[in-house]
Formats: C-alpha cells, sequence, structure tokens
C-alpha cells in the first residue's frame, strides 16, 4: 500500500507528500528531518489517498502538485479530506 497524504501547519500553508508509512513520515515532518518542511511546523495529516502501487500513488501526486489549487483539490477530492 501507497499513500499520497497533504499535511498542513498552523499557518495554513500545505505540504503534497506520498509514503508507504505515513505515520512515520508525520513524525518526520514534525521532527524537522525533512528539509523542505523543517521550522514550518507543527504539521497535521488532514489527507490520505492510498493506492494499492507506488506508481499510482507518484502519479497522483504529481498531479496534486501540478494543480495546487486548494479549492479544488478539496472540492474533487473531499472523500480523501480526515476533517
Amino acid at each position: 500500500m501507497y499513500s499520497v497524504y497533504i499535511i498542513e501547519s498552523k499557518s495554513g500553508r500545505w505540504y503534497y507528500g506520498s509514503s508507504d508509512d505515513v505515520v512515520q513520515r508525520l513524525k518526520d515532518h514534525n521532527s524537522n528531518r525533512s528539509l523542505y518542511t523543517r521550522f514550518k511546523g507543527p504539521w497535521e495529516l488532514i489527507f490520505q489517498r492510498d493506492f494499492e502501487t507506488k506508481a499510482e500513488g507518484l502519479r497522483f501526486e504529481k498531479l496534486l502538485k501540478k494543480t495546487r489549487n486548494k479549492e479544488f483539490i478539496q472540492r474533487e477530492y473531499k472523500e480523501f479530506f480526515l476533517r
């Protein structure tokens, strides 16, 4: 199982990522072990969509990063938001 996730900072910034262990990745982001998200947290998991293969997940992650429109993503993929 491979997951695509979105985490949100207290300031409202979104970060798009993918992993086979989302719980550990969130810990990494909040422990400043991820270069891009370092010192910009704390981060909260707000979106998770699971895929059977890594290739499918990476394709979807690329789509989200290309879209970058929060309102569109929230509308089109609302069933995957956790809040």
